[in-house]
């Protein structure tokens, strides 16, 4: 699976039922790269109304295979994720992005996308 590049592994039957699971709501969307008979990339995009600051959508997750990469299909998929906010009326697109994922943050700011925050994420299991 192509999250476990992003080190978030999965198997075929928890990654369906999580996919199944995101797409249930109408403000979520998934756009997928495909090269004849594999997949080569996928994006998550969602709609994300915000009470403090103004709605856009939110990239939930971008991974393009480590052999395709520098091939343009993950600027193409973001490409189309922006298409997808603006056809919704949306002007701003939002990602987060780990700290220690340089390659990453270059790659956004390669395609005009600006730093405007850091953050901690808190987590708690229950």
């Amino acid at each position: 699976m192509l999250s476990s590049e992003l080190g978030y592994p999965a198997g075929g039957a928890e990654t369906a039922a999580r996919l199944e699971a995101f797409l249930s709501r109408p403000d979520r969307v998934v756009f997928v790269a495909d090269a004849g008979d594999a997949v080569v990339g996928w994006i998550a995009v969602v709609d994300r109304p915000l009470l403090q600051e103004e709605a856009g959508a939110e990239i939930e997750g971008l991974v393009v295979a480590a052999g395709r990469r520098g091939q343009g299909v993950g600027a193409a998929l973001v490409g189309r994720a922006e298409a997808w906010a603006a056809e919704r009326g949306l002007r701003i697109v939002r990602v987060r992005s780990r700290s220690t994922r340089s390659g990453a943050h270059a790659f956004y700011r390669s395609l005009g996308y600006e730093d405007v925050k850091t953050s901690l994420v808190f987590h708690r299991e229950l």
